[in-house]
């Protein structure tokens, strides 16, 4: 097969045509269900008793004497009882490496075997109190799985399709600890281990250490001049939101910026508010009137490249997530997935797989594993077949079960026929079982 038949070959891959990623990453193919095959038609049934025919033996079933009841045998092997789900409390406090409480709500995450869970929030104090496994009203922020509509979907990160949990097992704990999650901070850790329901639930206190070299901050600074009943107001808010009360968040964050205006933290959450009621316009004022009060303050910055990218203005993606990027280089993949995404509509191939490759980097959890879908499309555009199968297969084996893996799958079948490879896994799967 010449080169140029290989190039017509590939260009009927979705990821070549044009370098168009809502086509790309924007459309859900439907499923077609393909037609069955006409079979052959069934002979009808003989009819009993005509030539030919025979006539099927049913067997009459003979009761059988019912056995006397057995002593249990307790020498006998048993299948072990489910680890028991026990509510298990957890307290503590969160302070900044000044010794001072944070400004903003702080994120308590559980991590087990390197893959976090939000739990809680910390209060205006620095003080948290949950139970494990019931992490029910926490708000909504900027992430991929919040853009999966505007890229084709993500496979959910979440298990048990929301249904609360009662609690959980020591089991469930084995590998695990407590962390405060804030961009641009280091948190100290405290081991789940062993803990047990009985156990005091105060974990003590956590210690947020600063990153020197992250300008942003996720605590706007602005807070500190706020009055005390602005604040009040902006607690309020927050907590309203929390419970998905919008109309009572809106009322109470509309109130904390009218007494102060320079409020960023405020704004912000009255972008949130906005953007949950679907009001669009209405949420990037206020992320921008955010942004007007305290520029270094990094959480509206991805809010606006989210809204962005649902109305694929590329350039604006670009630019937003690059002055957040410049704040904050080390905490934000998604920053950097946004902004990948954006180059390659804007046909800067380079600057995108500089930009995925950062993003992957710091996504060691493969919590994004679109980044390797992206990365393969960018590859293929130029014309490194064997790296693009590479991350198709990454992406297969770190997602299989997105929405979109019969077409990733079609798409290495065609990349497998330029290079002459093979997937590993397809391989392992046809070998005869032993």
């Amino acid at each position: 097969m010449t080169q140029k038949s290989l190039r017509c070959s590939a260009a009927g891959l979705v990821f070549g045509l044009a370098l168009a990623v809502p086509f790309a990453f924007g459309q859900q193919q439907q499923p077609t269900t393909p037609s069955p095959s006409p079979g052959p038609a069934p002979s009808p049934s003989p009819t009993p008793g005509t030539p030919g025919s025979r006539t099927p033996s049913i067997p009459t079933p003979t009761p059988t004497p019912r056995e006397p009841q057995r002593e249990p045998d307790f020498g006998r092997e048993r299948t072990p009882f489910p680890e028991i789900q026990r509510p298990i409390f957890l307290s503590g406090k969160v302070i900044l490496d000044d010794g001072t409480a944070p400004l903003e709500p702080v994120i308590i995450e559980r991590v087990c075997n390197g893959q976090p869970r939000p739990e809680g929030y910390t209060d205006s104090r620095g003080r948290f109190s949950f139970q494990l496994g019931q992490s029910m009203n926490m708000l909504p922020d900027a992430s991929v799985s919040s853009a999966a509509d505007s890229f084709g979907g993500f496979p959910s990160q979440s298990g048990g399709a929301g249904r609360p949990r009662t609690g959980v097992s020591e089991r469930d704990l084995m590998g695990c600890e407590l962390r405060a999650s804030l961009p641009g901070y280091r948190s100290d850790v405290v081991e789940l281990t062993g803990r047990r329901m009985m156990d005091n639930p105060d974990v003590g206190t956590i210690v947020l250490h600063r990153l020197g070299r992250v300008e942003g901050t996720t605590i706007s600074a602005t807070t500190l001049q706020a009055p005390k009943d602005a604040r009040k107001a902006h607690e309020k808010g927050v907590e309203a939101l929390r419970k998905k009360k919008l109309d009572e968040a809106q009322k109470q964050l509309a109130k904390a910026v009218q007494i102060y205006p320079q409020y960023a933290a405020a704004w912000y959450q009255l972008g949130m508010v906005h953007q949950e009621q679907k009001r669009v316009e209405e949420a990037r004022q206020a992320y921008q009137q955010s942004l007007a009060a305290d520029a270094r303050f990094m959480k509206p910055y991805l809010q606006l490249a989210l809204l962005a990218v649902q109305e694929r203005k590329w350039q604006e993606v670009a630019d937003t997530t690059e002055r957040l990027l410049k704040l904050d280089a080390y905490d934000f993949p998604q920053a950097y997935f946004y902004n990948s995404v954006a180059n390659f509509n804007l046909r800067r191939l380079d600057a995108a797989e500089k930009s995925v490759r950062e993003g992957l980097k710091l996504d060691t959890q493969h919590r994004i594993p679109k980044m390797n879908h992206l990365l393969g499309v960018i590859l293929f555009n130029k014309q490194d077949y064997s790296g693009a199968a590479e991350q198709m297969r990454s992406y297969l084996r770190h997602a299989p079960d997105a929405q979109d893996t019969e077409a990733v799958q079609k798409q290495l079948a065609e990349l497998e026929k330029i290079t002459g490879q093979s997937s590993l896994v397809p391989q392992q799967a046809q070998q005869p079982q032993q």
